[in-house]
């Protein structure tokens, strides 16, 4: 197993490199840069910027290389002294503002992903038990809704049903009075009222999704030989579907952990603009918008990361899950 992970760890290091590279070449396909953005609306607002002073702008920015030679320096740096670049758009360094957006961001994704999961796999478990009862049909029609439903408008919905009914729509992940204070326990228990929906919201496709795909598996798992088997020895029904069909069903469920959480990440961006949450997808949104790349790039490489490293604790858990795939590994 310590070989397994040690080699799987290993053959991570050129796969970022190679992500890195081509994260940094996609963000410059646009046309155009930042300098070219910032004169645009400055053109708007009616100041006009020259031929010269844009010129003067890339030279002081670096935009003036070519892009292999400022993925060069921005990876030297990240090497050498973790710097991801400067943001044009926050006239700031980019570690600064993903530090300032980063933590809500995992803190929102992580309880997502967390109720996805633990809603999805007992739910999955008990529909295939009660194949065609009330309660399979009830979350059958939940699972199809919620894969149905656009974020935007489950959010709004769930606005309106808490400014209904609790007269606060539960905007942002603060309430006015806790947004700028520092962390108590008033805080915390606000932050934790405020995460409700933007939780069920950004959770809800994938936990439906995830539903169905545990009872499918469920379902093909439940009455096979050794499940037969089981049964006619007399175990407990409650042992047997713990020990052989769910053991077997979880596996295509842990090798979504890869890119659940970056499907979070991503998903959440167009909830938090409509929810008003200070996480890194609207940050992201902008970044793009106004070719801030270094921004853009350092998230975008990010995510990469996250689906890379959720990628190698999915085959570390299947690997411990599962006796076989041990075997190929010791056999190959």
């Amino acid at each position: 197993m310590l070989r397994y992970i040690v080699r799987r760890c290993l053959l991570m290091i050129p796969v970022v490199f190679v992500i890195s590279v081509i994260v940094f070449y996609i963000i410059q396909l646009p046309p155009g840069d930042f300098v070219s953005t910032y004169a645009a609306k400055m053109a708007a607002a009616g100041d006009v910027m020259t031929t010269e002073d844009m010129a003067r702008m890339r030279e002081q920015y670096g935009l003036d290389q070519p892009w292999f030679i400022q993925y060069f320096y921005w990876a030297k740096n990240i090497l050498l002294h973790f710097d991801f670049g400067y943001s044009y758009n926050f006239n700031k360094p980019v570690t600064a503002v993903i530090g300032q957006f980063l933590p809500l961001t995992l803190i929102v994704s992580l309880v997502t992903m967390a109720f996805t999961y633990l809603i999805a796999i007992p739910v999955g478990i008990y529909s295939a038990i009660k194949q065609y009862t009330v309660g399979d049909y009830i979350f059958t029609a939940i699972g199809f809704l919620g894969m149905a439903t656009p974020h935007f408008l489950l959010a709004v919905i769930l606005m309106y049903l808490s400014y209904v009914y609790l007269g606060d729509p539960l905007l942002g992940l603060f309430s006015e009075e806790h947004a700028n204070s520092a962390w108590s326990v008033a805080k915390v228990l606000d932050l934790l009222k405020h995460m409700i929906i933007p939780i069920i919201v950004i959770g809800m496709a994938s936990t439906a999704e995830l539903m169905r795909v545990m009872r499918g598996q469920m379902l093909e798992e439940i009455n096979k030989p050794n499940v037969v088997t089981a049964r006619a020895k007399g175990l407990s029904e409650m042992k047997i579907i713990l020990k052989y069909p769910t053991r077997a069903a979880i596996n295509p469920i842990i090798s979504t952990i890869g890119w659940s959480l970056t499907h979070i990440f991503t998903g959440s961006t167009i909830t938090a603009i409509v929810l008003n949450l200070p996480l890194q997808g609207p940050v992201m949104y902008n970044a793009l918008l106004a070719q801030d790349m270094y921004l853009a790039g350092t998230w975008l490489f990010f995510m990469a990361i996250l689906t890379v490293l959720g990628t190698l604790i999915s085959d570390i858990l299947l690997a411990w899950l599962d006796p076989k795939i041990r075997t190929e590994y010791r056999g190959a």
